[in-house]
């Protein structure tokens, strides 16, 4: 055999096996399950530190206990905002659990004086959307996927990239809703 022929057989060898990898790969990607887990809203590439709450509140600690997102987020007229607890409903549970601690302390005060905690928003509408958590409620798309493992979280951050316009567009066409731009920017 000649080293032109050795060559081909080489090539060809290399391609054939090439060729088997892709197959076995496609393959196991079609039989693998379809995962649901696969987020529909990625992860932010970067890390987004939570930020400093006045009074620090676990999310995991409470629904651990079995409260859920809507126990204390509700969404009033015209839906746009989940609101946050009124000092009132806290204090429900905390005028007698963990009362000695010093953020229901802090919380109390807040609640005698009928004053709001003045929360840090984690994620904010970006200028120019006109976007609401009504539609989305109706449609059955549950807060985790937005805004990620919430029941996991001691400190609420920014872990996905919901804000991004790529992402809303992406889950918009596997939901099969609207992606006309006047769904989301009101001139």
């Amino acid at each position: 055999m000649g080293m032109r022929q050795r060559q081909r057989w080489t090539v060809l060898a290399f391609a054939l096996a090439a060729f088997a990898f892709l197959a076995a790969s496609l393959a196991a990607k079609q039989s693998a399950p379809s995962s649901a887990a696969k987020n529909i809203v990625p992860d932010n590439p970067g890390p987004h530190p939570a930020p400093t709450q006045p009074i620090p509140y676990s999310h995991k600690k409470h629904l651990t206990i079995g409260l859920d997102c809507k126990n204390c987020h509700t969404n009033p007229e015209p839906g746009t905002l989940m609101k946050f607890p009124d000092t009132g409903k806290c204090m429900q549970c905390h005028g007698t659990i963990a009362k000695d601690k010093p953020a229901i302390q802090k919380l109390a005060s807040y609640a005698k004086s009928r004053q709001a905690i003045p929360w840090v928003r984690v994620y904010t509408v970006l200028p120019g959307v006109a976007w609401s958590h009504r539609p989305h409620l109706a449609a059955g798309v549950n807060c985790e996927t937005c805004h990620g493992q919430v029941r996991e979280k001691e400190q609420m951050s920014e872990v996905t990239s919901v804000a991004a316009m790529a992402v809303c567009l992406n889950c918009h066409e596997v939901n099969h809703a609207k992606t006309a731009c006047d769904t989301c920017h009101k001139s």
